[in-house]
């Protein structure tokens, strides 16, 4: 008997050594076939075993990327350790070669995703990605978005009120957090049927889970040590990172719950036939049937995942960046807001249309988008070759990371890059302006769906606290910019807030 087991243990310690020598060959060839690939492109030096994960996770890593599109005209090798080897991208041909074809994203990356949004839009591929997108794209037509300008108000001035107590003691505050509640509340009250009143402890805690989760696969992503699916769920990240995941879907399976029970009132079900448009999670729970196509409850779960995540973590960056801008620089701070009073008037409430006229807003909010991008950095994976500008290609099968940061940032396509000067947004400036310059909600067939949302809410709460304070910087805490899938802070966004009250619009 004892002999017996010996014997079993033995095969078994050979059939695990044979398949990690077979994934070890495997990763070693598919090695092979990157670096060949990126041949061509010279680049920094890389750790025979690190690659350039290191540096880049070191703090001032965007900076460090931006440094190197100056040694490194139109892209660079980018190793994130020994195995996975991305083409960094940063230049306007180069990204309309690859992002104008809607190339897949990369797994090498996303693939860290699926255990907590699943295969949502954001990583779907081929028919089943286009079919996704075609259902969900009514969700954000104009008449669906024309009520949520009232909704964003609400929101927004909930939090202003809060700000007004917090301003009282003179003291500089981070208004980050703050933000990001106000982001998920409006989101749940436009697309998810959330009644009045501000977050209950169930938002709040998914909205802590998604920071934490934001988190661990951005070092995920940058730390190959965790790229293994089996190794990582049993390291200490793997089991906050599994934690993280169940309250962010106890919430998400709670919201679908609540909306699908609140369909069966006569009443709501009336208010949906009589729209023209539905909104996101009706379109998604197919209140009105007869559609092409039947979604799962597990592809329900990762769309609803998906929105819940982009829909609120991406206009929380771009909405505190914004406020920093405007509190660094007091002019164009002043400017906006004497535009957005004036467009306001004497009514009490901003209108859809008023949306247009903030043209200044505009600018300012597309600088602060060029110089604090909310998604920073996106990935590819060709499906064909693709041949650039300058005569160099790449072959199917590629990894393509298009630095969103870097391309903003390229002193050959921004002139004075770091300089906050809106009036590159102005048309005559804009117009001869290569149309892949500027991507804040990436580029081509797959870009974000959800832009005009986003841009609306920017527009609003911006115009809101302009109206409400003067912001200033605090010069003892100066954001420390830090890659979390979205644009964040490493020590928050402090502010100081001086009330308007004069001019104060509630």
């Amino acid at each position: 008997m004892l002999s017996f087991l010996s014997r079993l243990g033995l095969w078994a310690f050979g059939l695990i050594l044979s398949l990690v020598f077979f994934k070890l060959l495997r990763l070693l060839l598919r090695k092979q076939r990157l670096a060949r690939a990126l041949d061509s492109f010279p680049g920094p030096p890389t750790h025979w075993f690190f690659g350039h994960a290191l540096e880049i996770q070191k703090t001032g890593s965007l900076d460090k990327v931006v440094s190197w599109t100056q040694q490194f005209p139109y892209a660079h090798p980018l190793w994130l350790g020994p195995f996975v080897g991305y083409l960094n991208i940063y230049e306007p041909d180069y990204v309309k070669a690859v992002y104008s074809r809607g190339d897949p994203k990369a797994p090498d990356a996303y693939d860290f995703l699926l255990q907590w949004i699943g295969k949502g839009l954001l990583v779907l591929d081929g028919p089943q990605w286009f079919q996704h997108r075609k259902l969900l794209t009514p969700g954000f037509h104009y008449d669906v978005l024309k009520p949520y300008v009232a909704i964003f108000a609400d929101s927004t001035h909930a939090m202003l009120d809060k700000w007004e107590k917090k301003a009282q003691g003179g003291k500089s505050f981070d208004i980050f957090t703050d933000v990001g509640h106000m982001a998920l509340n409006s989101l749940m009250k436009c697309t998810f049927g959330k009644g009045e009143g501000g977050l209950t402890h169930r938002d709040n805690s998914y909205y802590q889970a998604v920071s934490e989760l934001t988190l661990l696969v951005q070092q995920r992503i940058e730390s190959f040590q965790y790229h293994n699916d089996f190794i990582y769920q049993f390291t200490p990240p793997g089991r906050r990172f599994l934690k993280a995941c169940q309250v962010a879907h106890n919430h998400t399976d709670q919201v679908i719950k609540e909306r699908r029970a609140a369909l069966q009132n006569e009443k709501e079900w009336e208010k949906i036939q009589n729209r023209r448009h539905l909104d996101f999670l009706d379109i998604l729970l197919g209140v009105r049937g007869g559609r092409e196509i039947q979604l799962s409850d597990t592809e329900l779960r990762a769309e609803v995942d998906t929105f819940m995540f982009e829909g609120h973590d991406t206009t929380t960056s771009g909405i505190s960046w914004f406020l920093y801008c405007m509190a660094l620089y007091p002019e164009h701070q002043q400017r906006c807001r004497e535009e957005v009073q004036e467009i306001l008037g004497d009514k009490k409430l901003f209108q859809w249309d008023d949306l247009g006229k903030m043209t200044y807003l505009t600018m300012c909010i597309k600088e602060c988008f060029r110089l604090y991008p909310p998604v920073p950095q996106v990935f590819r994976q060709l499906n064909k070759p693709v041949n650039f500008v300058d005569g160099r290609s790449l072959p199917e099968g590629s990894l393509i990371s298009l630095h969103i940061y870097a391309l903003h940032r390229n002193n050959t396509v921004w002139p004075n890059p770091e300089v906050f000067d809106p009036l590159r947004f102005s048309p005559e400036n804009s117009s001869g302006r290569h149309p892949f310059a500027f991507i804040p909600f990436s580029a081509g067939p797959r870009n974000c769906i959800g832009q005009q949302f986003a841009m609306n809410e920017m527009k609003v709460v911006s115009a809101l606290c302009l109206l409400r304070f003067e912001f200033s910087p605090d010069p003892l805490q100066q954001p420390i910019m830090l890659p979390q899938l979205v644009m964040r802070s490493k020590n928050g966004i402090y502010l100081h807030l001086k009330p308007l009250d004069s001019q104060s619009e509630k």
